[in-house]
């Protein structure tokens, strides 16, 4: 049960780290183009973890496993953010929040019917948090292509927290590293077409704290959270990131939070506090 108590908190930090981000990438994002974002945000994130990295792999302490499921993941990570962004740009904002945290469904899924590490409680969690993403995002009706390309980013957001479970018992700043690399394929279409020497510094500051709080620190405890948490209750718990980017938007942006989502947002606590209760993630050999 600590160990427990030590993942979930790992992983509610990731959340909140994560739900930092959304004000701070509308502000850049008003600047540079997604691909350009995406690139950039993950090479500042490789160059602060290369001497660590660098320093634990020169001491052998780096094992395939670690490389291969860092790699597995960030491919995931960076088709889920490209279907995101693809998607979005042909449905609402609204459709794309309610959408990508759909990726709920899908591990719930997985560990019903492949690690059969299921019960009464997760399948609740999941109606409630479902309900309360709703109730948050506000989704219009409809399907279209857009939804479609989400939907399938969704499935990539999902196939990243069963990866992550796999291989958790990794070096988490090593897994991140490796994690990070793919990314850097959007690198290609963004000097295509963009001329990156022009961005401002005020840009990059933000772009730094993106790479260092969101992906180096975030993904890192999110590594460690994952070693000690059914994925099942993590992306249960994954489902805060929205709660907690309202209220970061709502105190720094000074946008509306209005009460059908605060109570959306109350649901999707009361299916986090659901899912922990006295569900605890069979532990396996460390990898390092």
């Amino acid at each position: 049960m600590k160990r427990e108590i030590y993942g979930v908190s790992a992983l509610l930090l990731t959340t909140v780290l994560w739900g930092s981000s959304f004000p701070v990438i509308k502000l850049v994002m008003s600047e540079i183009s997604g691909y350009t974002y995406t690139w950039i945000r993950s090479s500042l994130a490789l160059l602060i973890l290369f001497p660590y990295v660098l320093h634990v792999c020169s001491t052998g302490k780096v094992g395939k496993e670690t490389v291969k499921g860092g790699l597995l993941a960030g491919i995931a990570y960076a088709l889920g953010l490209w279907l995101q962004g693809w998607g979005t740009s042909y449905t609402t904002a609204s459709n794309s929040a309610f959408i990508t945290g759909l990726n709920v469904v899908f591990v719930h899924t997985y560990v019903a019917f492949v690690l059969r590490d299921y019960s009464w409680k997760l399948a609740l969690s999941l109606l409630l948090s479902v309900a309360g993403l709703y109730m948050l995002t506000v989704p219009s009706t409809g399907f279209n292509i857009g939804d479609f390309l989400v939907l399938l980013g969704a499935i990539m957001w999902a196939a990243q927290i069963i990866i992550i479970d796999k291989y958790s018992n990794s070096n988490p700043f090593a897994f991140t590293f490796f994690e990070m690399m793919p990314a850097l394929v959007f690198a290609i279409p963004s000097l295509l077409s963009e001329n990156v020497l022009a961005i401002n510094l005020n840009i990059i500051g933000l772009l730094l704290y993106l790479a260092f709080f969101c992906s180096v620190l975030a993904f890192s405890l999110q590594v460690y959270g994952q070693r000690f948490v059914n994925p099942a209750v993590a992306a249960i718990i994954f489902l805060l990131e929205p709660v907690f980017a309202a209220f970061f938007a709502y105190a720094l942006l000074a946008e509306t939070f209005n009460a059908e989502q605060a109570l959306g947002a109350t649901l999707i606590l009361v299916a986090m506090f659901i899912s922990t209760i006295n569900h605890e993630k069979k532990q396996k050999k460390n990898l390092f």
